[in-house]
């Protein structure tokens, strides 16, 4: 498993006048716990779950789906958030790239279609006399 580098915090509460900490007494932040040398002990920071864009992928495979592409980026949204489920965030990440990628095409793809669709059937309804 790869080492990554470990997050702390400094304390940064003021010092001397306003209840703040003085040096003989430090106070512990949200991020960490104070030891007994007025150290800060690092505690590992959870970083926010890779986006799926399963909602997104769900309405381009109901209403916008070109060539399947959306039934594809619904399949690899699936894909991410079981792989967040896993713990694995890189390929969740990945799966979710692709999957906004496939979104953002089939949403292209579909909005252009109907705009042809529409010309095509201004243009060519019949004309009643």
């Amino acid at each position: 498993m790869e080492n990554y580098p470990q997050s702390f915090s400094i304390n940064m509460q003021p010092y001397g006048r306003n209840g703040g900490a003085t040096a003989a007494n430090p106070t512990a932040t949200s991020f960490g716990q104070a030891t007994s040398f007025g150290q800060m002990e690092p505690t590992p920071v959870s970083t926010p779950p890779p986006k799926d864009f399963v909602l997104w992928s769900f309405f381009n495979a109901i209403y916008c789906n070109p060539f399947c592409l959306g039934f594809l980026a619904l399949v690899f949204s699936i894909k991410a958030r079981d792989r967040t489920v896993a713990k694995d965030p890189m390929a969740a990440s990945s799966y979710g790239r692709t999957a906004r990628s496939l979104n953002i095409a089939a949403f292209c793809l579909g909005i252009v279609g109907t705009i042809i669709l529409l010309v095509l059937v201004i243009l060519y309804r019949p004309v009643r006399p």
